[in-house]
């Protein structure tokens, strides 16, 4: 018993001219490049949504920074003509009025002292903004 395979025969491979294989060999060549090129879309696609992402958690992180040192300032009854103090307030004002007449805040220490209750509503709506804005963002650049 002999277990070797049977040589093939000529009729079993079927002939390519130099051509035929260069163009085949080219036709490979050309698939695979586009598919490399999907890839590098892909990833620049991904890097850009990414970016994005990282730029809105720095805004909205300063922004929350910027807000949660007023909170600070008005609980500990800092004096508002101070210039660091003065300068907060200012820089934060915009983000804080539409918030500024929501609730009462509480006071104590013959009014020095302010728990500002819209602060803390402002802080808490500007993160579920940011997160609404990230999630949008993934949403646009997915695929």
């Amino acid at each position: 018993m002999n277990d070797r395979p049977n040589p093939p025969q000529d009729d079993d491979y079927q002939q390519f001219s130099a051509e035929e294989i260069e163009r085949r060999h080219q036709q490979r060549e050309e698939q695979r490049l586009q598919r490399e090129e999907q890839r590098l879309k892909a990833a620049q696609h991904t890097a850009i949504a990414h970016k994005f992402e990282q730029g809105i958690y720095f805004l909205v992180g300063a922004l929350e920074l910027l807000l949660l040192l007023r909170f600070i300032l008005r609980l500990s009854g800092a004096n508002p003509d101070n210039t660091f103090a003065n300068v907060i307030y200012n820089l934060s004002e915009p983000f804080v009025t539409p918030f500024s007449t929501l609730f009462i805040s509480p006071t104590f220490n013959g009014s020095l002292n302010i728990f500002d209750v819209n602060l803390l509503v402002a802080i808490a709506s500007y993160l579920v903004l940011m997160f609404l804005v990230v999630w949008f963002v993934r949403i646009i650049f997915s695929r």
